[in-house]
């Protein structure tokens, strides 16, 4: 029998009066049915025509008692799908709980824009983050609530993280290739269900509220928490992927498609969201509020983003309804918005080519800083190229009126190497993955300081150990927002595994037992010194003239103190560099950096000069150069920084 008529306008299931209200969007079907479940999910009770609806809405109200959860799905022809507006899954079918959610307190006001300049961000996994931290009670580890633990807020504190950035927490379904194998698509990067929380890192059977809870403690601590949201792609993968929801309501819709009717593939996952779709975007946007609403995260990541601006024509459009959509509503124009500026599609790289105000991860700026420090051979590995990275990338943020700040500056992210590898492989060591080791990157401008793999060899331990100072430094100094991989700054190894998705177990869990205590501490400093200086959070682009001290804002250097030719900016025998930059308040830092294997000279400017930040000690306190004949000369792989005044460190917070 068909149900009495609903409200096509509300998509999803809700509580009415007498019953339940369920909509959704299937333009294509010839009928659409509502199908009842047990509560196990498994046992199918009883189906119900919906009545088709304005622009292929259909919708109705099922008599239902107020007190009893609701398992259901939506068959429009290949058999019951989940709703895309499912809030819980149970067994591949939507639940609707039988009881409201708690109410929490209110969450404070959302002013991304405050912590512009002072911004550090941590790209955390959820679970990964505690599964072996000795401070956290074992039963919590690696769960929602563990995320919020005391000890975890005052790591981040200390460390001087003002943004967590977390991996996508949307409920996912593991590909049917890794089931097979044992593993799972640990870093979540397969949908499942939009609007739901992972139920895998809950306690008990509320997903919903214990991540709530999680969030809002963090957000009570003061932090930024930015989601990793995949609206890219679905679970439902290529052609031969399983039928779970979208494809059995709505597939020519939902997806993109080549002009010979194929699936279109720019995520390298099998198929492709269709944002130029009014209702696609519609639900992507709905479940954007909802995670600001219901969960209250404070912004989000978007995975691979260039698909989510591409048009009906396929091209990428910084005009975009989506854009338009994220800038005039009223509340989601108040989250921090922050694009991995690329996908696999034609032309699909479009770093710098987003919407004002958009934050964006900077890969020009990892491949510069790691090919500096790391690969000499590669063309990136040039003054140049590192000084327009510490310049914060002009050529790709400095239109439009956009800031530094506008560039997300990293060295390492959850896709490749961890720090500590990358100063440890040469090569990638994917074999536990399930694909012969071809997955992941195969170019990672990583370097092994001479031996492959752990090593006792002292002189290696030590070399390695100064270059991921140096890694970590150049980031933290160069203009922009630096984005941190949590774990690096314990020094955290995934034993040479650059494409560790499917690794739920040690080899992702950080090894908190083992943290590289000097490390820490290093970062430490670097940061707070970082969030006491204003210079060092620059906000507006270098110009190389004069400010208000009177002095130039930049002066870029040879160790002997000469303006380099053009030759000596793209010369790779000889790269060392001094960077001298002046604020208005004549307050002068001096960058010293020497990537090569052997001791650089460096002549000494008029002044007196302080040690801010030495990348040859690896306790919290730095110590003089060596000076002989008017020269300061610098050890191999290694950086320092100096000021014309003493450095203003404020207490380690507590």
């Amino acid at each position: 029998m068909m149900l009495e008529p609903g409200d096509p306008h509300a998509l999803g299931a809700q509580r009415a009066p007498g019953g339940v209200r369920v909509a959704v969007w299937a333009p294509d079907a010839a009928a659409v049915h509502l199908v009842v479940f047990d509560a196990t999910g498994q046992a199918e009770q009883a189906r119900h025509a919906l009545n088709p609806g304005p622009g292929g809405v259909w919708h109705g109200v099922l008599p239902w008692p107020a007190d009893a959860p609701l398992v259901y799905g939506l068959d429009a022809g290949a058999g019951p799908m989940l709703d895309p507006y499912a809030r819980r899954v149970l067994a591949g079918k939507a639940l609707l709980a039988a009881t409201a959610d708690a109410v929490l307190p209110p969450l404070p006001p959302l002013h991304p824009e405050r912590l512009a300049g002072r911004r550090v961000i941590a790209e955390v996994h959820a679970r990964t983050a505690t599964c072996l931290h000795p401070g956290i009670p074992e039963a919590l580890r690696g769960r929602y609530a563990a995320l919020a633990h005391p000890v975890m807020i005052d790591h981040w504190r200390r460390l001087g993280v003002t943004t967590l950035e977390l991996l996508p927490l949307a409920q996912r379904h593991d590909e049917p290739r890794l089931t097979a194998l044992g593993l799972t698509n640990h870093w979540g990067y397969s949908p499942l269900a939009f609007l739901a929380a992972e139920p895998r890192y809950a306690l008990g059977p509320d997903a919903d509220a214990e991540l709530r809870a999680a969030l809002h403690a963090l957000r009570q601590a003061g932090f930024e928490v930015v989601l990793d949201v995949v609206f890219n792609h679905t679970a439902e993968l290529d052609a031969a992927g399983p039928l779970l929801a979208w494809r059995g309501l709505a597939a020519r819709r939902y997806y993109r498609h080549d002009a010979q009717g194929a699936l279109a593939d720019w995520s390298g996952c099998g198929n492709s969201l269709n944002l130029a779709e009014p209702m696609v975007l519609r639900l992507v946007l709905d479940a954007l509020r909802h995670w600001m609403t219901h969960f209250g995260v404070s912004g989000f990541r978007f995975d691979l983003a260039t698909t989510l601006g591409r048009g009906r024509d396929g091209d990428f459009d910084a005009h975009h309804a989506f854009f338009t959509a994220l800038r005039t509503d009223p509340l989601l124009t108040r989250a921090l918005l922050i694009a991995e500026p690329w996908d696999l599609g034609p032309q699909g790289h479009r770093a710098g080519q987003f919407p004002p105000g958009w934050l964006e991860w900077n890969d020009a700026a990892r491949d510069a800083i790691r090919a500096y420090w790391l690969a000499p051979q590669d063309r990136r590995a040039t003054r140049a190229e590192l000084a327009q990275r510490l310049a914060g990338s002009h050529e790709r943020f400095g239109r439009q009126g956009r800031a530094p700040t506008e560039g997300v500056n990293y060295v390492t992210a959850h896709d490749g190497f961890t720090l500590r590898d990358l100063v440890s492989f040469d090569r990638r060591h994917n074999a536990a993955n399930g694909e012969s080791g071809r997955d992941g990157h195969a170019d990672n401008l990583s370097w092994n300081a001479g031996i492959e793999g752990e090593t006792a060899d002292a002189a290696v331990r030590a070399r390695r150990a100064r270059l991921q100072r140096a890694l970590l430094a150049t980031l933290v100094l160069a203009r922009g927002t630096p984005m941190l991989l949590a774990g690096d700054e314990i020094g955290h190894s995934q034993r040479g595994n650059n494409n560790a998705y499917c690794q739920d177990n040690a080899t992702t869990w950080l090894a908190w037992p083992q943290a590289d205590a000097a490390l820490l501490a290093f970062l430490q400093r670097a940061l707070r010194l970082r969030a006491a200086t204003p210079l060092l959070r620059g906000a507006t682009w270098l110009t190389g003239r004069a400010n208000a001290s009177g002095l130039p804002d930049v002066v870029w250097a040879l160790p002997d103190g000469k303006a380099p030719a053009v030759a000596d900016w793209h010369a790779h025998q000889a790269r060392a560099l001094r960077v001298t930059w002046a604020g208005d308040d004549g307050l002068q830092l001096m960058l010293l950096t020497n990537p090569h294997d052997h001791a650089v000279a460096f002549a000494w400017p008029a002044g007196d000069w302080t040690l801010w930040l030495d990348g040859r000690a690896p306790a919290d306190s730095p110590t003089e150069a060596t000076a002989l004949d008017g020269l300061r000369w610098l050890p191999a792989h290694t950086l320092q920084l100096w000021g014309s005044r003493a450095p203003p460190l404020e207490e380690t917070p507590s």
